[in-house]
């Protein structure tokens, strides 16, 4: 595979980043429907999908939206949908149908603050929402940016890996990350070819007519959907698998967990930490689902303690320790309800007991 060829970098907001990475990528349908902190993505995809010959359509609601990118996928089609948070849970049972119907498609929360409507700040905690998706039992890649440049490739990531597990795939933000501009470089190359895709109903054309469908009353074809998703959700996730490590070979004292806004955070406090005399690094999870549970069992092994700090009350924790295996304590530093921890309050968390550790 060829490296990627990047142009003049130029400032962008990451929410418009999202769009460019979904535009170079072959996406040329978007059906969503407005709620801040997102708002930027509908509006900036109705300029730029009919300038690049693609269609945008603001559905009646997030329900009209998801459904409508379900019949846009059964078509062939590259197709985003974007939402935030409550949003997110009305496009729930549509997601669930994606799976089930093997629908390839991208979808992107830009999480706010909550529960209910909660507010527009911030927040991580749809973290749970998006790595436990829907009613059944198919997974779903996760991808969890830390940048606006990252927001921008790993959108168009997002569209190569959904043809590839054949199943919809979840670009997780925030609002911070939405909002924030930062330099971006764009793509000058050109994506790979979407895959061939003999199952789509885009007319007979002298073939035995497509069906597409998330009903399955005997159980035995049930289980064969389910089993055939989880075998193409397997391979996918072998060649996807990613994290970010900071400092992390020798944080004997100290390993702080966080994905997203919260990890750039980190980064400072380790720096702060290191300032101490703490040896302390950081594990960065990009794709959340699968989760580098290999790597961060291999960094316990020799580390007092690992700290999770996330955006929300705990969410990740529990797939952290599933992955540590008790090798070392694993403990949570956080704020919620849109409140994001500040370099201050991590280090004042974890240094007494990292020094005292000692």
């Amino acid at each position: 595979m060829s490296e990627p060829q990047y142009g003049e970098p130029y400032l962008a907001k990451g929410n418009e980043a999202i769009c460019e990475g979904a535009i170079w990528s072959g996406c040329r349908f978007f059906f969503g429907y407005p709620i801040t902190p997102q708002n930027q993505i509908p509006e900036y995809m109705s300029r730029r999908l009919p300038e690049v010959g693609g269609v945008f359509l603001q559905g009646e609601s997030e329900l009209a939206s998801i459904n409508m990118v379900y019949g846009a996928s059964a078509s062939g089609a590259r197709v985003m949908t974007t939402s935030s948070s409550p949003g997110i849970s009305l496009m729930t049972e549509g997601i669930s149908y994606l799976l089930a119907s093997e629908l390839p498609a991208v979808i992107v929360n830009v999480t706010r603050g909550g529960p209910g409507l909660g507010n527009i700040a911030a927040a991580q905690s749809d973290y749970n929402q998006a790595t436990r998706m829907g009613h059944g039992d198919m997974p779903m890649i996760v991808l969890a940016p830390d940048s606006v440049q990252e927001l921008y490739d790993h959108t168009g990531w997002a569209f190569e890996l959904a043809d590839a597990a054949r199943a919809p795939v979840l670009v997780l933000a925030d609002a911070i990350l939405g909002q924030m501009m930062e330099p971006m470089r764009p793509r000058v190359d050109s994506p790979a070819p979407a895959p061939e895709k003999p199952w789509a109903t885009n007319g007979c054309r002298g073939r035995a007519p497509n069906v597409i469908n998330s009903l399955y009353s005997d159980p035995e074809n049930m289980e064969s959907v389910n089993m055939r998703v989880r075998a193409r959700y397997e391979e996918v996730s072998k060649q996807c698998l990613r994290w970010a490590e900071h400092q992390a070979e020798d944080a004997e004292d100290l390993l702080l967990v966080a994905f997203g806004t919260s990890a750039r955070v980190c980064e400072s406090a380790v720096a702060h930490l290191r300032a101490g005399g703490t040896k302390a690094g950081l594990l960065r999870p990009i794709t959340l689902r699968p989760f580098p549970s290999a790597r961060l069992a291999a960094l316990a092994e020799s580390c007092r303690r690992i700290v999770v700090v996330e955006m929300n009350l705990g969410q990740m924790v529990d797939d952290v320790r599933l992955a540590v295996e008790g090798r070392c304590p694993v403990e949570f530093v956080g704020r919620t309800g849109g409140n994001i921890p500040s370099v201050e309050e991590i280090v004042e968390a974890v240094a007494p007991q990292a020094s005292s550790a000692e």
